[in-house]
């Protein structure tokens, strides 16, 4: 009768682990959108460092300047949500493994597990509001993108000839 009872305690471990296993899933989607917004924030940096010598004003010049000093505010931004979510998932997996020793061994547990999830939960919200701040950001100093944007068309429509 002992390995009956071992078997059905590891099923119910088993079945406890299985919420925080999809939590797991759902910051690993959270940490691909955060990847995404990373690579796309690092690429326009990049652009946009290797316009600024080529920059035909003064103004365009401080544009440029401008929205690189907000590009890599975002980078750091969704450096620090990667930072947090990450955190979060390496003590959900920790939370996993406590709750299969916690069945294993002789002592109480559940506080140490609780206070884990709990910081957790905290990581992964912390990790929300910095994602929350960079698309803040990213909205805010839209316009002055736009501005660059115009005025290289409008020099690319002042160079070419009329028909």
């Amino acid at each position: 009768m002992e390995p009956i009872a071992t078997i059905k305690a590891l099923a119910s471990v088993i079945q406890l682990s299985v919420a925080p296993v999809f939590l797991l899933a759902g910051i690993a989607g959270l940490l691909n959108v955060l990847s995404q917004r990373l690579a796309r924030v690092v690429d326009r940096a990049r652009v946009i460092e290797r316009r600024i010598p080529q920059a035909n004003s003064d103004k365009q010049r401080e544009l440029l300047h401008v929205e690189t000093e907000t590009l890599w505010t975002r980078i750091a931004l969704v450096n620090w949500a990667i930072r947090l979510c990450v955190s979060s998932a390496l003590i959900v997996c920790v939370v996993i493994v406590a709750l299969f020793v916690g069945d294993f061994v002789n002592f109480n547990i559940a506080a140490v597990i609780a206070i884990l999830f709990v910081i957790a939960m905290l990581l992964i919200i912390v990790g929300l509001v910095f994602l929350l701040r960079e698309i803040s950001v990213a909205t805010s100093h839209m316009r002055a993108g736009m501005e660059i944007a115009l005025e290289d068309a409008g020099r690319i429509s002042d160079a070419s000839p009329e028909a």
